[in-house]
């Protein structure tokens, strides 16, 4: 059983359609593995045993008869609970929406479900995917399978947290601050934020109009590649939704980065930067040097106006969103969450506008100092080492705000810029708890980062390890 969750969702995905394994056997090896750890992780809000048996034999009867099968058919895989399925209870982490059920199913799912993916259920998030670390009052703070006492990032920390213990070959997470980076880079997986709108977020529980991303947490960047084709491209039902043209993401991952120009952006991402994680960081650049990249240090004054407004714009659409939640049930909101939201109220209109309307320059700016000379921007995906629960819990003490927010200080910047990120694994700290690579580029470009991340899994084996729970 360990072998087969052991596999790579392309790799799952394969052997299914050569007949090497069933995807009921898949799911049943899922299965055992949640029985016997969820316990101790609380990853899964809601599991659909039953129902994800019943879509694996209907995969494996289609393949016994010969039948095309999806580019995922057959693998096992479950949801942040904040993407709705008709007639299923998506309780976005909350008090509030504990008993909702939405009427609509998001498109990101009935893609999936058209490539054959079997999806077994819903996991656990920060409330209202507000947070960064996963800690949840409502159905309890989800662990890091590395080490139980540690934050699994968030706010998609079960979907970082199922991935890393083998629940699931892959699962869906949200990010509008690093939500789906956070949680790879600290549960040791892969995790890719698209390009701004570049997969439709029609039937997805909001947060920010302007920042929110769908995306995978999955084990590789092959995985990535493969997931972001199925769920890419334009929705009718999703106005904002990008209409370019979606690439064989997979076609791309030829293995070299041999003239591919990395650029390092010293101003910010490395302010503050633990020893540990620069040491892993540098290591990782020298992997990818040794494989044909050159790497380049360089400045972009514009950073620190950057990151101040990045928090300004999701702080303002999320407090918009729960206005009329905040003010009929304040007391269902968790301590810091209630907190934070007020905060929002009290931003003047004009700095808001202001920020929206520097968003177009600052991106022209960031992209002509650090992605028309360089290809890809290098960053480490989190400064520090990984927190626990009890050093980022604000509920219980308010003066852990600082390393609360700190958490996302290098991934915020990128979902205000909008441009495509991916985080893959590049070794552990003294704790024994993982650190990450962050590679970006220009609009429309995960092709690149997808490249990049690829060749760097070809030559290390960082995102094969496997907690030991």
């Amino acid at each position: 059983m360990s072998a087969l969750t052991s596999l790579s969702m392309t790799e799952a995905a394969d052997a299914v359609a050569r007949g090497e394994v069933t995807s009921e056997v898949l799911v049943d090896a899922c299965l055992a593995r949640i029985a016997a750890h969820d316990g101790q992780v609380n990853a899964v809000i809601r599991l659909d045993a039953e129902e994800a048996k019943a879509a694996a034999r209907a995969v494996d009867q289609a393949r016994a008869a010969g039948k095309v099968l999806g580019p995922l058919a057959g693998v096992p895989m479950m949801h942040k609970d904040m993407y709705y399925r008709a007639g299923k209870v998506s309780t976005c982490g909350s008090k509030i929406r504990k008993d909702f059920v939405p009427g609509v199913t998001a498109t990101v799912l009935n893609r999936l479900d058209d490539a054959g993916a079997v999806d077994m259920g819903t996991l656990n998030m920060a409330e209202f995917a507000q947070n960064p670390t996963g800690h949840n009052a409502h159905f309890g703070h989800c662990h890091n399978p590395w080490s139980l006492p540690y934050c699994t990032g968030g706010s998609s920390s079960g979907s970082g947290a199922a991935v890393a213990a083998r629940f699931a070959f892959a699962a869906l997470g949200s990010d509008t601050g690093g939500s789906i980076r956070l949680p790879a880079t600290i549960c040791g997986v892969t995790g890719l934020k698209g390009t701004q709108t570049r997969v439709p977020r029609t039937g997805v529980m909001p947060l920010s109009f302007s920042a929110d991303n769908v995306g995978p947490l999955v084990r590789t960047a092959r995985d990535a590649a493969r997931f972001l084709k199925v769920t890419a491209g334009a929705c009718p039902k999703d106005p904002t939704s990008a209409k370019e043209p979606v690439p064989d993401y997979e076609a791309a991952l030829t293995g070299s980065v041999a003239g591919l120009k990395i650029a390092v952006v010293e101003d910010w991402f490395l302010d503050g930067i633990d020893a540990e994680v620069l040491k892993a960081f540098e290591a990782a650049l020298d992997v990818l040097k040794g494989l044909g990249a050159s790497v380049t240090r360089i400045s972009v004054p514009e950073m620190a106006a950057i990151g101040t407004y990045t928090a300004l714009v999701s702080r303002s659409e999320g407090a918009a969103i729960h206005a009329n939640w905040m003010r009929e049930y304040p007391q269902d909101y968790a301590v810091h969450l209630n907190a934070r939201l007020f905060g929002g109220y009290s931003l003047p209109a004009t700095f808001y506008i202001e920020a929206l309307s520097r968003r177009g320059p600052l991106l022209r700016a960031f992209c002509e100092r650090a992605l028309t000379p360089y290809h890809l921007v290098a960053t480490p995906t989190l400064r520090t080492k990984v927190p626990t629960l009890a050093e980022t819990d604000i509920d219980v003490e308010p003066a852990n705000w600082d390393r609360f927010m700190g958490v996302s200080a290098n991934t915020r910047p990128f979902n205000y810029l909008g441009l495509p990120t991916l985080s893959v694994p590049c070794g552990f700290d003294s704790n024994g708890l993982p650190i990450g690579l962050q590679l970006s580029a220009r609009p429309f470009a995960e092709a690149r980062v997808l490249q990049a991340g690829d060749a760097f899994q070809r030559a290390t084996d960082w995102h094969k390890r496997e907690p030991a729970l």
